[in-house]
């Protein structure tokens, strides 16, 4: 399970929504990426979670994750507490990434901010020698802490601290976004299964393209993705900033 990025969402398509670009771009740079969901969705108002859980593993297939991972945290009413953290804890001590990508501090649902604050945190613990897990088969796992963990921007428009250009890969996103056929307008399917919800119309799919436009637009490229710095990063070179 060694990857080198470790993308956390609280419901199943947070990650392809918010970041999925960025992961393609980085894996045709060679890396390797692993997803991990903390909850099943169970309350979204259309499909369940064995439907979401299918659609989930084909988007996976589609962006090409090493592993996709999916815990049962309840959707909606997970607890900030150590049974939580540890659960995550476990994974980061599996799969040692060196970069977490995790949902926005702050936004139009109130599950992302607590979920954010449930995976900074848990990266942190995982780099304390006095915690203890164990894996699947019982092992104790080294401590492990991740170099860095940046925010994903969702649906509000936040400020990034930074963007990364996704154009050549966009058609891929949206492709692993209407994977989960069951939340997404579907134009052999407009009505859909279920009742109409913020995200169920064609709409939603126009507002993934702007919001991509406006990321890239002051970068002056086509497509991004933008992202907030759970702490301040170093860089050694200026030139490394586009």
């Amino acid at each position: 399970m060694k990857t080198d990025i470790l993308a956390i969402g609280i419901h199943p398509d947070d990650v392809e929504l918010s970041a999925s670009g960025t992961l393609l771009r980085q894996a045709g740079l060679g890396y390797s990426f692993g997803i991990l969901d903390l909850s099943l969705g169970e309350l979204g108002s259309r499909g369940s979670p064995e439907l979401r859980t299918r659609e989930a593993l084909q988007a996976a297939g589609i962006l090409g994750a090493t592993f996709r991972e999916q815990l049962d945290l309840e959707d909606g009413f997970f607890a900030y507490s150590e049974e939580n953290l540890r659960k995550i804890i476990r994974v980061l001590r599996q799969c040692r990434p060196a970069i977490v990508l995790c949902n926005a501090p702050d936004d139009r649902h109130p599950d992302h901010g607590r979920a954010a604050k449930l995976a900074v945190d848990a990266c942190f613990f995982s780099g304390l020698a006095r915690i203890e897990t164990r894996d699947r088969n019982g092992a104790a796992q080294p401590p492990w802490r991740p170099q860095s963990v940046f925010h994903y921007i969702q649906d509000k428009q936040l400020t990034p601290d930074f963007i990364v250009d996704i154009t050549p890969f966009f058609a891929r996103k949206m492709q692993a976004i209407l994977a989960f056929s069951s939340q997404f307008y579907d134009e052999n399917d407009p009505g859909g299964d279920g009742p109409q919800t913020p995200i169920s119309g064609k709409d939603f799919l126009d507002f993934m393209e702007a919001k991509a436009r406006v990321f890239g637009r002051p970068a002056q490229v086509q497509y991004a993705e933008g992202f907030i710095c759970a702490r301040t990063p170093a860089v050694s070179d200026l030139f490394h900033l586009g």
